[in-house]
This record gives structure tokens, C-alpha cells and sequence, in this order.
């Protein structure tokens, strides 16, 4: 367990073979483990000690590789209102071998950190950080025409109660955006603006674009289906759990790299949590929602690890004993 995340000190991990490789007789010939602690040690480093580092390395087993729920016993909530906004992003922490409700964040290390948020972001700054977190909570950095898609599915079901057929929701679609494309008269602070009607080629684009994505939808949701994602009858009603789940971990994310501190860290993932519990009903249809936008971003109906990763996550934590999805409420 190691201290909580402050601004001017970082950990960094290394198996034992590293330091046999790269100690050298100049460097200084002791390593203190766990210094000021009661099980403070020395322990020699440099060569010839640093043979023994790498016999001790080369019998230490593989790393566990194997996909579970890894649970913080001490340093870590385990319910209330963070816990619950950090069992949002646990679809990610079992899949990436994380512990689900490690607040205090130092992941793999202040270097690995930083190179995760640069290369899977493009973040390098404080302020780019914040920016993405910001997009991440008010569930906006996935696509608009997604949200319209399943909204509209949202609305007919309302009025409609119940089942959608595929080719009404397809031909609603359609009608919606037909009609939005034919020009109109807005009456704002700033006068009457009319807008003109858009070609009829663009249109038709984007009706056959936005079927095609219908298509993909209910693709998915049959899979899910199959594999216990969802009940028989449900579907997925939006996919903002994608952004609520990706931001309870880019808080702890931009802690690791020292972009953000703990307070805002716990902060967001408050957050996450109250906007999750507004957006779904329990955290089956959080999951279903999650992996949804998560296949629509990257799997491209390949059905391949994108999706088998996550459906494997969600069964562990819609059944080990001591998930968060079995032991917090979802509202």
C-alpha cells in the first residue's frame, strides 16, 4: 500500500532483473525498502550483489494475467457515494487488472501513467486533462448521431409503450430527418433567422448512414442478449455510461500523471456516480450501456476482444460475491 498521491513525489515500478541490468558500481551500493517504516531494510544493489536480484528474478512466476475483480480491503471504499462513483468504472478496472476502488491512484506507475492519458488521449497538460474530464461527465465525447438514434427509440417507446419495430424506427429516422432538413424560421434574441433547406443528396446520406447504424445497434443488442448482457426484452436506452465509466478513470488517471489532485479526483468520480444513477435504472443496464458505446467506438462488429473483454467483465461482476454491482445500490 503505498502513500496517497502527493504533487512532488511519484513511484515507479520494476521487476527484479531491471536493477541486476542496470546497476552500476558507481551508483550508490544500498536500496532502502519501505524507508521510515517499521520494516525499514537495506538491502545491497550494486554489483556483485546485483547477481541475486536476477537469480531472484528469473524464479519469481509470470504476472496474473487472468481477468478478476481485485477489491482494496484497506485504503479503498467499499460503499457510499465514491464507492459507488468508482464501481462505475469497474467495467475498465477488471478488464485492465486495476483495483476498482483505488481512489488514491498511482496505477502502473507516474511514467506509465502519463504515457496512457498521451497515447490514448493526447493528453500532456493540466489543462487538457481537465478538458477531457469535463467532456467525460456531462457525457460528451461520443457521437451525437448515437444519442439521436437511441432517443428517438426512447420517444417512440414512450408514446408507443413497449416493443419497437426495427424498420418503424428505421422509417422514423428517416421522417425526423427529412423534416429537419427542409428549412425553417428560428425566432431567437437575435431577430428571425431562417435557415435554408440542405440538398437533397446530403439528406439521404445521412438517413442511410443513421440506418446503418440502427442496424448496428440492434446487431449488438441481440448479441448481448445471447450472452446475458441483457434480458429478453430490454434494450439499451442511451450510451452515456460510456462517458460516465471512462470518467470515473480518468480522474484517477490525471492523479497518477499529476495532472489533478485527489480532491478532484473524488470530486469527479462523485460525479460520475450521481449522473450514472439520473441516466440508468441498475447496473446491468449501466454495463449494457458501457458496452455499447464501447463496441460501436472500436469494434466495428468484429465482436472480437473489444466486446468479448467486457462481456467477461460484466459476468464477474454481476456475480462475484464481493462485486460492487452485488454489494452497492445502484440509486
Amino acid at each position: 500500500m503505498l502513500p496517497a498521491p502527493e504533487p512532488h513525489r511519484v513511484f515507479d515500478w520494476n521487476n527484479l532483473e531491471w536493477f541486476a541490468k542496470v546497476w552500476q558500481p558507481t551508483d550508490p551500493p544500498m536500496i532502502v525498502v519501505n524507508p521510515g517504516s517499521p520494516c525499514e531494510a537495506f538491502l545491497p544493489s550494486a554489483p556483485p550483489h546485483s547477481a541475486a536480484w536476477a537469480q531472484y528474478g528469473e524464479q519469481a512466476p509470470p504476472r496474473d494475467q487472468s481477468m478478476r475483480l481485485r477489491t482494496l480491503r484497506v485504503g479503498g471504499p467499499l460503499h457510499g457515494p465514491v464507492a459507488h462513483g468508482l464501481a462505475c468504472g469497474a467495467l475498465l478496472c477488471v478488464n485492465n487488472g486495476s483495483f476498482w476502488n483505488g481512489i488514491a491512484w498511482h496505477g502502473t506507475g507516474y511514467p506509465d501513467e502519463r504515457k496512457r492519458l498521451n497515447e490514448w488521449w493526447g493528453i500532456t497538460t493540466r489543462e487538457q486533462w481537465q478538458y477531457y474530464l469535463r467532456e467525460l461527465l456531462a457525457c460528451e465525447q461520443h457521437s451525437s448521431v448515437w444519442d439521436f438514434a437511441l432517443g428517438l427509440r426512447r420517444t417512440i417507446a414512450r408514446d408507443f409503450g413497449g416493443h419497437v419495430d426495427v424498420g418503424y424506427w428505421r422509417q422514423a429516422a428517416a421522417n425526423v430527418i427529412r423534416a429537419r432538413s427542409e428549412g425553417s424560421v428560428v425566432v431567437g434574441e437575435d431577430g428571425v433567422t431562417k435557415t435554408e433547406p440542405r440538398p437533397a443528396s446530403e439528406v439521404e446520406a445521412q438517413i442511410e448512414g443513421v440506418q446503418r447504424l440502427i442496424g448496428r445497434i440492434t446487431r449488438y443488442e441481440a448479441r448481448m442478449r445471447a450472452d446475458g448482457v441483457l434480458a429478453g426484452n430490454q434494450y439499451v436506452s442511451s450510451v452515456d455510461a460510456w462517458d460516465l465509466g471512462r470518467a470515473s478513470k480518468m480522474a484517477r488517471w490525471g492523479l497518477g500523471a499529476r495532472l489533478g489532485t485527489l480532491k478532484e479526483a473524488e470530486a469527479a468520480v462523485l460525479q460520475a456516480g450521481r449522473a450514472a444513477a439520473l441516466s440508468y435504472k441498475s447496473w446491468q443496464d449501466f454495463s449494457a450501456g458501457y458496452i455499447l458505446g464501447r463496441c460501436l467506438h472500436f469494434d466495428d462488429e468484429e465482436f472480437g476482444d473489444w466486446y468479448q473483454n467486457m462481456v467477461e467483465a460484466h459476468r464477474i461482476l454481476m456475480s462475484d460475491p464481493g462485486s460492487p454491482w452485488l454489494t452497492i445500490p445502484f440509486r
